[in-house]
C-alpha cells in the first residue's frame, strides 16, 4: 500500500458510512418520524392519567396525529411515517372504544411490535432478512445483495435478527404489563420503550452495514446497460450508412 492509498481508501470509508446514515435517515423517518411516534401515545396516557376520560384521550390522540399529517402536506414532506401513526392510533381507539377498554388503545401497537418482530426473525431464516428488503430500494441495490454481494446480506441478516430480538424482548415486557398493570402503567412504560429500543435497532444496523460491502447500484448498472446499447445500435447504424454511401460510389463509377 503506498501512501497515497489509505486516504483514498479512508475517503472511501467515510462516504459509505455517510450514505449508510442519509439510508438510515430516510428509512426510519428521522427525528421527526421518532416525535411522529411517540406523540399520540404520549399525549392520551397523559390525558387519561390526569382525567381517566377514554373518549377525551382517544380524541385527543387522533387529533394530534392528523395535525401531524397536514403540517407534512403542508410543508410538501413525505407522509408515510405521519400515515403510519394516523392509523396505528386509529386502530387504537377503535379498540378502546368498542371494548370500552382504554388499554387497548395499545393493543393494535402492540401486536404489529410482535408481528414484526417474528416477521424479522422468520425472513431471515428463509434467507430473506426483511432488513434487506426494507432497505435495498433506499440504497439503489434492491435483491442484488441476496446472490451478488454475500457480505451485504450476512449484514442484514445480522441487523434483522437485532431488530427481532429487541422487538420480541420489547414485547416481552409489555404483554405482561397489558394484564397485570393498569391503563397508566402500562402508558407511561410504551411511551418510555418507544425511542430507546429503536435508537439501539438504529445503531446497530448502522455498525454492520457500515463494516460490509457496499452496495450494488442496479439502477446505475442499467442506466449503464442502456447506454452501451444506444452506442452499439449508434455505431450499426453508422456503419451501415457507410457501408450504403461506399456501395453507391461503386454504381456511380461503374
Amino acid at each position: 500500500m503506498t501512501s497515497l492509498d489509505k486516504p483514498t481508501e479512508d475517503t472511501e470509508a467515510e462516504n459509505a458510512r455517510a450514505v449508510t446514515e442519509a439510508a438510515l435517515f430516510e428509512a426510519f423517518g428521522g427525528v421527526r418520524g421518532m416525535v411522529e411516534t411517540v406523540l399520540p401515545g404520549l399525549l392520551f396516557v397523559t390525558i387519561f392519567t390526569i382525567n381517566k376520560d377514554l373518549h377525551l384521550s382517544a380524541i385527543a390522540a387522533l387529533a394530534v396525529s392528523l395535525l401531524l399529517v397536514v403540517v407534512r402536506l403542508v410543508m410538501r414532506d413525505t407522509v408515510k411515517h405521519a400515515f403510519s401513526g394516523v392509523f396505528g392510533v386509529a386502530f387504537g381507539v377503535v379498540f378502546a372504544m368498542m371494548t370500552g377498554n382504554a388499554k387497548n388503545f395499545y393493543l393494535p401497537g402492540m401486536l404489529y411490535t410482535l408481528g414484526l418482530g417474528l416477521a424479522y426473525v422468520i425472513t431471515t431464516l428463509a434467507g430473506v432478512p426483511l432488513m434487506g428488503l426494507i432497505l435495498g430500494p433506499v440504497f439503489k441495490e434492491n435483491l442484488s445483495w441476496r446472490t451478488r454481494n454475500p457480505g451485504r446480506k450476512k449484514a442484514y441478516a445480522k441487523a434483522s435478527y437485532a431488530w427481532g430480538g429487541i422487538l420480541l424482548a420489547k414485547c416481552a415486557i409489555l404483554f405482561p404489563l397489558y394484564w397485570w398493570a393498569d391503563t397508566a402503567q402500562l402508558g407511561w412504560v410504551l411511551v418510555a420503550l418507544k425511542i430507546p429500543p429503536f435508537l439501539l435497532a438504529v445503531w446497530l444496523t448502522w455498525v454492520f452495514l457500515a463494516k460490509a460491502p457496499a452496495p450494488i447500484d442496479v439502477f446505475a448498472e442499467m442506466e449503464a446497460e442502456e447506454k452501451a446499447e444506444e452506442e452499439r445500435k449508434a455505431a450499426q447504424a453508422a456503419e451501415r450508412g457507410d457501408t450504403e454511401a461506399a456501395g453507391g460510389r461503386h454504381r456511380r463509377e461503374a
